[in-house]
C-alpha cells in the first residue's frame, strides 16, 4: 500500500465515521428528548430556539399538570423545570417525580430567578439535579444539558445491563427447584432492611 501518512489517515477516519454511522441507523439511535415546563411562552420559545440548534427533540408544557401528561405519554430524555409556575410548583413536581420508581433518574434542571441560598437548597431536598439562573446563558445551558445526557444515557446502559443480569440469573435460579426464589427473597430482605434503617422511599426497589 503507497499511502503517505496523512492520506492513510484521512481514509481511516472517513471509515471509522462511516461504520459510526451506520452503527447509529442500525441501532435506531435517537436524537435525545428535552421537555421545557414554563408558564411564559417567551421562555419556552426561546429555549426551545437555542435547544434544537443542538438537534435536540423539544416538547413543551405550561404548567405541572401538562408535563405529567407528556411525561407518561413518552418520558423524556432531560426535564428543564420552572420554579415559579401556577398550580403545582416545580419543587413539588421535582419531588414527584423523584419519588417515583419510573421518572426517579430523569435528570431535572430547575431553572429560577431566585437566587437565595434557601430557594437552591429547597431545590436540592427536592431532588434536582442541576440548576440554571435566569436570564439564560446559551453556554451554560448546552454545557449542563449534554452533560446531564451523557449521565442520563450511561444511566440507561447499566439499566438494561442490570435487566439483562436479572433475566439470566432467574433464568439458572430456575433451573435448580432449590434455589428457586432465592434473587426475589434477597431483594425483598434488602428492602426491608432499607426500610428499617430509614431509606427513602425512592432509593428502595424491589
Amino acid at each position: 500500500m503507497n499511502f503517505r501518512s496523512g492520506q492513510r489517515w484521512t481514509t481511516l477516519s472517513s471509515k471509522a465515521n462511516s461504520y459510526q454511522s451506520m452503527g447509529d441507523v442500525l441501532t435506531g439511535r435517537r436524537k435525545p428528548s428535552i421537555l421545557v415546563v414554563d408558564d411564559h411562552p417567551q421562555n419556552v420559545m426561546v429555549l426551545s430556539e437555542l435547544l434544537s440548534t443542538r438537534g435536540y427533540r423539544i416538547v413543551s408544557a405550561q404548567h405541572a399538570a401538562a408535563a405529567e401528561i407528556e411525561i407518561r405519554r413518552d418520558p423524556p430524555d432531560l426535564i428543564l423545570l420552572d420554579v415559579i409556575m401556577p398550580g403545582k410548583t416545580g419543587y413539588e413536581l421535582c419531588r414527584q417525580l423523584k419519588d417515583d420508581p419510573l421518572t426517579r433518574l430523569i435528570p431535572i434542571v430547575m431553572i429560577t430567578g431566585l437566587s437565595a441560598r434557601e430557594d437552591r437548597l429547597q431545590g436540592i431536598e427536592a431532588g434536582a439535579d442541576d440548576f440554571l439562573s435566569k436570564p439564560i446563558n446559551p453556554e451554560e445551558l448546552f454545557a449542563r444539558v449534554s452533560s446531564l445526557l451523557k449521565l442520563k444515557e450511561f444511566t440507561d446502559e447499566l439499566e438494561t445491563a442490570e435487566s439483562v443480569i436479572c433475566t439470566l440469573g432467574l433464568s439458572v435460579e430456575s433451573r435448580d427447584p432449590y434455589t428457586e426464589g432465592h434473587c426475589e427473597r434477597l431483594a425483598l430482605n434488602a428492602s426491608e432492611m432499607g426500610r428499617h434503617c430509614g431509606l427513602a422511599p425512592r432509593r428502595l426497589s424491589t
